[in-house]
């Protein structure tokens, strides 16, 4: 699993509930998902426009 044992798992779970608090650790959990949902949201925009302008490119060829 990406060369991570379970001990270091371990390890970086307990070193985050010693920095963030147990109470935070959710909170850090949402955010993440939050954060990565709208990237991709925002890569499948550009490429849907993208998309949008090479037809648009090509309708304006062939008239």
């Amino acid at each position: 699993m990406f060369g991570i044992n379970h001990y270091e798992i371990l390890i970086i779970l307990l070193v985050m509930v010693l920095l963030f608090g147990a109470s935070r650790i959710p909170e850090l959990g949402r955010s993440l998902g939050t954060g990565i949902r709208e990237f991709k949201n925002g890569l499948r925009t550009l490429d849907k426009d993208e998309e949008d302008d090479k037809k648009k490119i090509d309708q304006s060829e062939d008239a």
